[in-house]
């Protein structure tokens, strides 16, 4: 497990379409999630235009990223973020919808020639949970900010290439 965030980037003016996909499920965790990733896509892609799509439970993540997906072209965004919490309980259930939801999110990137952020959080109990979701130190929705970031410039800067 990484214990600091990937430095920020310097604030550009690139006009990247994002798309967050989170989870309503363990709303606590999610939704500082997506209000941590929303404040940094702010401050790293000032110019962004950003979508939020709000699903049930993780699991109905990769299906809705896949419509999406399947938009006409200048409707697609050129990154997608997936956020989610899911606990583990004392079944494998967790585990299976963790393995799930991470393979389906790879073949749809792959599939679709588009960055999916995976922050789709497997996490043991609600101290992880805080500590990911709502402290600073570790925060994964900055951090899908970030990575989306630097992922949509890349897309773009090879688009405009091509």
């Amino acid at each position: 497990m990484s214990t600091e965030l990937p430095r920020r980037q310097r604030s550009s003016g690139t006009r990247a379409k994002i798309c967050i996909v989170a989870s309503e499920y363990n709303e606590t965790y999610t939704q500082a999630l997506v209000d941590n990733c929303s404040d940094e896509l702010a401050a790293v892609l000032p110019a962004a235009k950003i979508e939020i799509v709000r699903v049930p439970g993780a699991f109905e993540i990769p299906v809705t990223i896949k419509s999406i997906l399947s938009r006409e072209p200048e409707r697609c965004p050129d990154t997608v973020i997936a956020l989610g919490v899911i606990l583990r309980g004392s079944t494998d259930h967790a585990d299976l919808i963790g393995s799930t939801i991470t393979q389906a999110l790879m073949q749809l990137a792959l599939e679709f020639t588009t960055p999916i952020i995976h922050e789709v959080l497997l996490l043991a109990d609600e101290k992880q949970a805080f500590a990911r979701c709502i402290a600073s130190q570790l925060n994964r929705g900055r951090e899908a900010a970030r990575t989306a970031g630097r992922m949509a410039e890349l897309f773009i800067t090879k688009k405009s290439r091509n």
